[in-house]
């Protein structure tokens, strides 16, 4: 019950990030249009910036059946069919200029996944085997953007992303031994998102695709992967990022105000302004 629980805390998590992503996407944009200046004009003068990432995705497995499935020793067993769950992302950011509209991003995130297989029998019994676990990725990424249309610019994002696991469970209600999968994995990553500039920081809604590339079957000789050839990772993720502005452009803002205390409009100091006689 406590993994059921645990499930759907998660998938109610993964909505209400899509939709608090989604209402930002559409503020942002709004306001973007709307301002009279362009921010952060000097962004680009600086050729690394950090920031973090905060997002949810929808992950399954991808299987690919074995010719044992077809046998006379599985004809018990109907389907197996992996079913599509919510978990949560989270992580840092580092973005290094490479050109004018190429950059390198280094991504070091934590993400808490759920998967599940669910085996469907020819006599109408269900079994489910449900694996949890939190792995610690690190997408490098290639950013590929658009020229700034004001404070808008369009992105899109491929590279590699290696994982290992930090710590997992399979489901003991239903089974005694979970099926084994690897600690570690390799995916392609491929995205699109929106770079939107504030005065002070970046903001950017992100859809990133990822496809495992490892397959991941640990124990073939198993009760429960006899049936299956290959199994691998996909999900699909929605990101809000915010990065940092320049900090030169910070401190002239800071001189800028400090400058403007204690002076009228032409600039003179209040204090050490003469009194004109008559």
């Amino acid at each position: 019950m406590q993994t059921i629980n645990t499930r759907h805390k998660l998938d109610l998590l993964g909505r209400k990030i899509i939709l608090i992503a989604t209402l930002l996407c559409l503020s942002t944009y709004s306001f973007s249009q709307n301002s009279p200046t362009d921010h952060l004009i000097n962004y680009e003068d600086q050729w690394i910036h950090y920031g973090f990432l905060l997002g949810g995705h929808s992950s399954k497995y991808v299987i690919k059946y074995s010719d044992t499935f077809t046998t006379p020793a599985l004809d018990t067993v109907h389907s197996i069919i992996p079913g599509n769950l919510a978990g949560f992302k989270s992580g840092f950011i580092i973005n290094m200029k490479v050109a004018q509209y190429l950059d390198f991003r280094i991504l070091p995130t934590v993400s808490f996944y759920e998967n599940d297989l669910t085996y469907r029998f020819t006599n109408g019994s269900i079994l489910r085997e449900l694996k949890d676990a939190t792995m610690i990725e690190l997408p490098l990424l290639f950013k590929y953007k658009s020229a700034r249309r004001g404070n808008l610019a369009m992105y899109m994002v491929i590279g590699a992303n290696p994982s290992i696991e930090a710590a997992g469970k399979g489901d003991e209600r239903d089974i005694a031994e979970t099926l084994e999968l690897k600690n570690w994995n390799i995916a392609i990553d491929v995205g699109l998102g929106l770079d939107i500039f504030y005065p002070f920081f970046k903001f950017s809604p992100e859809i990133r695709y990822s496809y495992g590339l490892r397959n991941m079957l640990n124990t073939p000789g198993s009760d429960f992967s006899v049936g299956l050839d290959r199994l691998s990772t996909q999900n699909l993720g929605i990101f809000i990022t915010f990065e940092g502005g320049p900090q030169n452009e910070r401190k002239l803002s800071k001189k800028r105000r400090r400058v403007g205390i204690g002076r009228d409009s032409s600039g003179v100091k209040n204090r050490h302004k003469k009194r004109l006689r008559p």
